[in-house]
Parts: C-alpha cells; sequence; structure tokens
C-alpha cells in the first residue's frame, strides 16, 4: 500500500477556531442509525464488503504464535468456500483487509502469511499502546522494531495529555517522528476519542493528525470505556472532508472498539458513503478494527446462503 497523506504545515490559526455543534453531530448520526438495512442479496454484498475492509485484530495478554497463525489462516479466507461459491464470489479474491496485532507477534504473523503464500498486510499496534505514556524514544523504538519485523502499517497512539492540555505542536511533532519511524509503512493514528472530552477536541485532534502525516485516523485502541461511536466519527469524517479540501489529499477512517454485529458493519459503510462517498469504500480509506465482528458476519452470510442460521459448530472460529 502506498502512502497517501505526506502532511502539511501546522495552521495553528486553523486550529484554535475549531468550534463543533454538537446538537447538529447528534442530530446527524440519528439520522444515519435510522435509515433502512439493505436486505437479501443487495445485504450480503455490502457484508461482503465490509469483510475487505476488517483489519482482523487480536490484542490480549494470553497471544502466542499459534492462535495468530489461525487469526492469519481466518484472514486469508474469512468467508468459508462453499458459502461463497454458492453466492459466486469464491475466485474474486475476498480476504479480511490486514492482520493487527502487538509488535511482539508481527514476526509470527508475516511467517505464517508467507508460509501462505499470502500478500496479506500485517499491522502492529505501537507507540505505548494503549495508553501512549511511555518515554518518546521507546515508543520510536517500537515503531521501528515492528517495522522491522515486518509491519507494513502501523497503529500509533496520539499522548493524550498533550491534546487535552491544547498542545498541538508538540503533539505534531511527535506524530511527526513516528511518521518518520514508519518509514514506508502506512501510519494509523490512534485518537482514543473516549478520553479526549469533547467534539472540538476530537475534531481538532484529527486535524492535527492528518497535518503530521497520519494515513488514517482511527477512533479507538478498543481498551477505553469508550470507543466507536456514530457521532464522534461524524467529526472525524468531516475533519477529513475539510482536510481533503483544503489539502488535496485523502486520509482514510478506522473505527474500533466494540463492533461486534453485522448490522453495525452495515451502518458503518452507511456513514462513510453519505458522509465521504464511494472512493472512501475500499480497504485503502477504510478499515473497521475488530476482533469478533467477523463471526456474526459470516453467520448473516450462511444465513443468506441456507435461509439457516448455523449450529454453533457449524462455523469455524478464528
Amino acid at each position: 500500500m502506498t502512502r497517501g497523506n505526506p502532511g502539511t504545515r501546522l495552521d495553528l490559526e486553523w486550529i484554535s477556531k475549531v468550534r463543533v455543534n454538537t446538537q447538529a453531530v447528534l442530530k446527524r448520526a440519528q439520522q444515519i442509525q435510522g435509515q433502512k438495512i439493505l436486505k437479501k442479496q443487495w445485504q450480503a454484498a455490502w457484508l461482503l464488503k465490509a469483510v475487505t475492509c476488517i483489519d482482523l485484530t487480536t490484542l490480549a495478554g494470553d497471544d502466542t504464535p499459534s492462535n495468530v497463525h489461525r487469526l492469519c489462516l481466518k484472514a486469508i479466507q474469512p468467508i468459508r468456500y462453499d458459502l461463497l461459491r454458492k453466492m459466486d464470489m469464491h475466485n474474486k479474491g475476498v480476504s479480511t483487509a490486514a492482520v493487527c496485532v502487538y509488535p511482539s507477534r508481527v514476526a509470527d504473523a508475516v511467517k505464517s502469511l508467507k508460509a501462505a503464500n499470502s500478500s496479506l498486510p500485517v499491522a502492529s499496534v505501537a507507540t505505548g499502546f494503549p495508553a501512549g505514556q511511555t518515554p518518546l524514544e521507546t515508543r520510536l523504538r517500537e515503531v521501528r522494531m515492528a517495522v522491522a519485523d515486518g509491519a507494513t502499517e502501523i497503529d500509533i497512539v496520539i499522548n493524550r495529555t498533550l491534546a487535552l492540555t491544547g498542545q498541538w505542536e508538540a503533539m505534531y511533532d511527535e506524530i511527526r517522528q513516528f511518521r518518520e519511524a514508519c518509514g514506508d509503512a502506512h501510519m494509523k493514528t490512534i485518537l482514543a476519542i473516549g478520553e479526549l472530552g469533547t467534539f472540538t477536541n476530537v475534531y481538532k485532534a484529527s486535524m492535527v493528525a492528518m497535518m503530521a502525516g497520519s494515513d488514517f485516523i482511527k477512533t479507538s485502541t478498543g481498551k477505553e470505556a469508550i470507543n466507536a461511536t456514530y457521532p464522534v466519527a461524524i467529526v472525524m469524517v468531516r475533519a477529513i472532508r475539510n482536510y481533503f479540501l483544503c489539502s488535496g489529499h485523502k486520509v482514510g477512517f478506522k473505527p474500533a472498539g466494540g463492533i461486534r454485529t453485522a448490522q453495525e458493519a452495515l451502518v458503518w459503510l452507511t456513514l462513510i458513503k453519505e458522509e465521504l462517498g464511494n472512493d472512501w469504500l475500499c480497504p485503502h480509506l477504510f478499515r473497521l478494527g475488530a476482533s469478533s465482528l467477523l463471526a456474526d458476519i459470516e453467520r448473516q452470510i450462511y444465513h443468506h446462503v441456507t435461509g439457516q442460521y448455523p449450529a454453533y459448530h457449524e462455523l469455524p472460529m478464528a
């Protein structure tokens, strides 16, 4: 995946003037959630689209080479072959967008994918995930190590203290250093929106992250009390749209944390289509950070193909 956003200079005057209309944001989020969801073959098609945008993730304390290996195989073949065949999608290369792991598991994921002759990207969280409270040099070294082990995408976390205290120049400088440490790897910047306090802070942090060269902005680590929500998404994607209008650079969006059902995935796709347009409906510019979402999507695909819901043992787990 090629780098998409070279960044711009930090425009503190623009940042200082930002104000978000909370009521308008909440109203728009309700509209998105209230729309009718597609049915039958149209729903199945959109669910397969969602699958191709998933960063299939394991970020557990008991991760081992064997469960990372299983995750990689599931990412390569996320929907059962017989189900895809009945939809005439068995030869379309349906896979998830990437596999996402801790830095210490990157080499395991790279090895598993290489053995399977797969070019699927390996993403690694880094920079003191999830809190981002380790020393800067330690965070930078973690990025470099993940890249050296074969990660082609790095999900960094911002130092929330800098955002909460309005130290936007310092936050910009840190993210620029992370981008340099990423080298050719794609950089996604996690804002941890549940800890930023206000929509205005979310918008400002989004804009600073993009000015600093982030290829994606991501809602959450999945470890906060509040993770991906539709109102916050509205704020972030409108920052993406405004950044594109001003710079000409398209930045991707990744909601993460608490996204578990096929129905939710369809709402997220609708939000992106309506707020940013069809150009963003691809893995290059939209990702879903999830560990359990895929199981429900496959369940819905099974129902579409067979007219029945599967027994627990009929769909293999990652």
